[in-house]
């Protein structure tokens, strides 16, 4: 792995995800303290990509656990195949097996079916695991996810304790819908991924963009930024400078935004998710906000 900042953005820039020296340091010290890392930050400003960024870094498997409201423990660690077991309980039924030794070949490794938390610990190379959205799930998830994040085993009454083969990269996002426990805070590195710079976005367009060059990329991230000062129900991430990108190339944009007002105002639809922001953004606050672009 890695082992300095600058290698480890360079590293990532490679893969595709621009990352700044504060996010460079945080995955330094993750790997140094094996501590998780808990990113949190506005949906859509890439603290996703970051995980998949450093699945591919280091060529190991990406193990995604998507939160939600409701989600327990059989979701996310483990649940037993009993569609498999009830067909296995006739089939030994008047075989003479007495009922422990059925209940101990039911309740084995084969009927046993792996959920994330569970299957990031057995992996015999370490995977990274995205725990997405935590602030989506409810307290009482964060609690017996805590135990696994401080032991990195699991208990299953009829095997016995699970010890983890090795200890997985765990980086945790949150949109800040809720306010996580001091605990899950406590256990975790902190990294603050906000929307990029212009400087910055535009080099995340040059290195996801086929045919984009330097001075277009600059002027697409400029003008994303002032969009994003707008008054919006929903503020355009960067997939969506991508996609607004990709489709101003796809259109025969030319190599300078000045000279396609048009074509700007009818891709709104790339980075304008709601009905309120497109009828917000008219074609003068689109002139305005690229007379504010160089």
């Amino acid at each position: 792995m890695t082992t300095t900042k600058q290698q480890l953005a360079t590293a990532l820039a490679e893969t595709g995800y621009v990352a700044d020296e504060g996010l460079a340091t945080a995955l330094v010290l993750t790997e140094m303290l094996k501590r998780p890392l808990l990113l949190e930050g506005e949906a859509g400003v890439g603290k996703t990509e970051v995980a998949k960024a450093l699945a591919k870094l280091e060529n190991t498997d990406l193990i995604r656990l998507q939160c939600y409201e409701g989600l327990d423990r059989s979701d996310a660690i483990y649940e037993w195949n009993y569609q498999r077991q009830l067909l296995a309980i006739k089939a030994h039924e008047g075989s003479g097996e007495t009922a422990d030794a059925i209940e101990e070949a039911v309740f084995s490794e084969k009927y046993l079916l792996e959920r994330p938390l569970l299957a990031a610990i057995r992996q015999d190379k370490a995977p990274v695991l995205l725990i997405d959205e935590i602030d989506r799930a409810d307290e009482e998830f964060e609690a017996f996810l805590l135990e696994i994040l401080s032991d990195y085993q699991v208990s299953i009454p009829e095997l016995g304790t699970v010890g983890a083969k090795s200890i997985p990269r765990v980086v945790l996002t949150s949109n800040g819908t809720r306010e996580l426990s001091d605990a899950l805070r406590r256990r975790c590195l902190y990294h603050y991924v906000d929307y990029p710079a212009p400087d910055r976005e535009a080099r995340i367009l040059l290195s996801r963009v086929e045919g984009l060059d330097a001075k277009l990329a600059l002027q697409i991230a400029e003008l994303m930024g002032n969009l994003r000062k707008e008054d919006l129900a929903k503020v355009p991430g960067v997939a969506e400078t991508i996609d607004w990108a990709s489709a101003l190339i796809g259109l025969g944009g030319r190599n300078n935004l000045h000279d396609q007002r048009e074509l700007i105002f009818e891709t709104l639809a790339c980075v304008l998710k709601t009905r309120e922001d497109q009828a917000r953004v008219t074609k003068d606050v689109t002139d305005r906000l690229l007379g504010k672009v160089a």
